[in-house]
């Protein structure tokens, strides 16, 4: 529900903006309207002034920009009586709806919220059941795992370890080297799977650590098309961070990326 709130405030205020210009350039535009007259071989505009006149005066395609300008202010007209629906609609039912099924649960006292099973799973215990599932790890060369992560578990590079805590900091639900069917039946392990709360959506994160390696960039072009061809797109449902020797991973950079995402 809060998620939903969100999205309507945030349509609320595109269109607030909207319908502020239409009403700044409405003091623009000139007397008349457009009318468009249309038949198999061509169209034609005319400028209509007077009521009485059924016909009105034609323009020519030379009077292309006049055209243009009646025809945008026919648009305003209709906007305006749209948008202005739509803007007293959402702010009646953000007026109204101010609460949640969920609040029933998330407003009991913990000792009632042992109790009881919600109808309606608030976001910390779907995030709860989802970060709880077990799942096989990645059994390729599980002996490369030496560095310690806050939340007590063991990652294959510092990078990696400095993402997993700012996850854990950040209370992004996350798991490390989750298995993933590929399109061609081909299991992968990201590094990072991360389930966003507010939209219920998985997110796959993969750090590449060594970029300025040939042999390694060749094999993360494959895995980029093996992806695509999966369904998992950048900018959609993957993210990524990468390195080379001479470039370390952005710390700052990779911190502000997550926490604008899922926080």
């Amino acid at each position: 529900m809060n998620e939903l709130l969100k999205t309507l405030n945030t349509r609320l205020e595109m269109l607030r903006r909207a319908m502020s210009l239409a009403e700044k350039g409405e003091k623009t535009f000139p007397d008349g309207h457009l009318r468009v007259s249309r038949n198999k071989r061509q169209t034609r505009y005319y400028k209509m002034t007077d009521s009485s006149d059924k016909v009105g005066e034609y323009l020519s395609m030379k009077n292309l920009s006049k055209i243009k300008v009646l025809a945008q202010k026919d648009y305003n007209k209709h906007f305006q009586k749209t948008t202005k629906a739509e803007i007293e609609m959402l702010e009646k039912f953000l007026l109204k709806y101010k609460i949640s099924a969920e609040d029933t649960y998330n407003n009991l006292i913990p000792e009632r919220k042992k109790l009881v099973t919600p109808y309606v799973l608030p976001d910390e215990l779907i995030a709860k059941e989802w970060q709880t599932k077990a799942f096989k790890p990645n059994p390729y060369k599980p002996e490369n795992k030496i560095y310690d992560t806050k939340r007590g578990e063991k990652v294959r590079s510092k990078s990696e370890a400095f993402i997993a805590d700012t996850l854990y900091e950040f209370g992004i639900p996350y798991r490390y080297e989750w298995p993933v069917k590929m399109a061609n039946g081909e299991i992968r392990y990201p590094d990072f799977t991360i389930f966003k709360v507010k939209t219920r959506e998985v997110i796959y994160f993969e750090h590449f650590g060594r970029m300025g390696d040939e042999g390694y960039r060749k094999d993360t072009m494959e895995k980029m098309d093996l992806y695509r061809s999966s369904g998992i797109y950048p900018g959609k449902n993957l993210i990524f961070t990468y390195e080379t020797e001479d470039n370390p991973l952005d710390i700052k950079g990779m911190r502000k990326m997550l926490h604008e995402l899922f926080c």
